[in-house]
């Protein structure tokens, strides 16, 4: 199983993550994105978006990075992860959009900035950032983890992105819900830690 990826990409990271907390074999292959790898024929046959991560397990190949949690899920048969039931699966599905939306737009677009100098509005990603973060630590004041009584793919995703939002200048301060939740999935076995980069509150 091959994991392409770049180790700055929080997306990418969300994929590794899972894999090593199911404790799936695979190998990381970097796409280096600062030459354009991403935009090669190669790489485009695997994932016609340009985008990591994509995940190459024999003959089947999976692009983007909540479609690969919900692939390895699947395929190790652990519905603790992704539950069978029809709310089960609802209360992860909305975690997900959550990951591709909110997240995104927020947390992701603010470091977007200061990692790799996309041409955005800071001011306008901080603020969907604490906008997010605020709902994340209601939710995370009723319940320890997302969907459920237990951590899920739901959590997986959240994760990357949210703790490095200090990169991004959106400060986790006022959110002790957020930080504890963090740590949580931080304490998980098997869990690996995505790469620090020393920008925006983090420099």
């Amino acid at each position: 199983m091959k994991l392409y990826h770049h180790p700055l990409s929080g997306h990418s990271h969300r994929a590794a993550l899972f894999a090593s907390l199911l404790g799936v074999p695979y190998e990381l292959v970097e796409v280096d994105l600062t030459v354009g790898a991403h935009k090669q024929p190669e790489f485009l046959k695997l994932n016609s978006f340009g985008q990591v991560p994509v995940l190459e397990d024999g003959d089947v190949v999976v692009a983007d990075s909540n479609a690969i949690l919900v692939y390895l899920a699947k395929k190790a048969g652990r519905g603790d992860w992704l539950p069978e039931t029809a709310q089960g699966a609802a209360a992860v599905q909305r975690w997900l959009s959550v990951a591709a939306g909110e997240v995104a737009y927020g947390p992701a677009a603010a470091r977007l900035i200061t990692v790799f100098g996309a041409k955005l509005s800071a001011d306008e990603a901080i603020d969907r950032a604490h906008t997010l973060l605020g709902r994340l630590e209601a939710r995370l004041g009723e319940s320890a983890w997302l969907a459920g009584d237990h951590p899920t793919i739901a959590d997986i995703a959240i994760y990357s992105y949210v703790a490095r939002a200090p990169e991004g200048n959106v400060d986790l301060s006022g959110y002790p819900n957020v930080n504890a939740f963090l740590h949580r999935i931080e304490a998980l076995p098997g869990f690996v830690p995505f790469i620090r980069t020393p920008v925006g509150l983090s420099s």
